[in-house]
């Protein structure tokens, strides 16, 4: 038996979602109206085409500031992105403003890993290595990485859990974006100020 798809069922898993009515529609009709496996489905869809739209130029886009604490916190932010069309819309200049809020509130040293000097990934081997000490040696190696990685994505702003929504990372909201604005998005660079510091 199949089951009917509403216009109702629709429009609520494109509120959720944000993607378009004929995606969600597709999505509703191939899990049979199963609502949660047809927002999966579109998620990963998105994915998807954001992972292709990633190697294409990104040279617009906008800066964006955000001031926080009454003055005592202050972010710069370059967001950017393949058209000057897409710069303008409220919800890429709403993007920019989260990604500045949360660079304002969890303070990243970094955009990605490849950014960390080499030596302070070293000295922060060092360290575990001298926590994991005294475990047995099978354990030794996977307590160092455990530890490095958690160290990496704590640095890490697109690895960061999003400030407004913990069970995404700053980088899935990013391929989210991506998808729904159908541009590759790329945060350039970012600047943290804070008084005294």
């Amino acid at each position: 038996m199949s089951v009917q798809i509403t216009a109702k069922m629709v429009g609520e898993l494109r509120e959720s979602t944000g993607a378009g009515l004929m995606n969600c529609k597709k999505a509703l009709v191939e899990t049979s109206g199963d609502f949660d496996a047809a927002a999966e489905l579109l998620r990963k869809k998105g994915e998807a085409t954001a992972a292709k739209k990633a190697g294409r130029d990104a040279s617009e886009g906008i800066i964006e500031t955000y001031i926080h604490l009454g003055g005592k916190v202050g972010v710069m932010v370059e967001l950017n992105c393949e058209s000057d069309f897409v710069a303008k819309t409220d919800d890429f200049k709403n993007l920019v403003r989260d990604i500045a809020m949360h660079i304002a509130a969890v303070n990243p040293a970094c955009i990605s890993r490849e950014e960390i000097d080499p030596a302070i990934i070293e000295a922060e081997r060092k360290i575990a290595e001298g926590q994991a000490e005294g475990k047995p040696e099978a354990a030794i190696a996977k307590i160092v990485e455990g530890k490095l990685n958690k160290f990496l994505s704590e640095s890490c702003l697109l690895e960061q859990p999003f400030v407004k929504n913990p069970d995404q990372t700053v980088q899935q909201l990013l391929t989210e974006m991506i998808a729904k604005m159908g541009e590759n998005m790329v945060i350039k660079r970012f600047a943290r100020f804070q008084v005294g510091a």
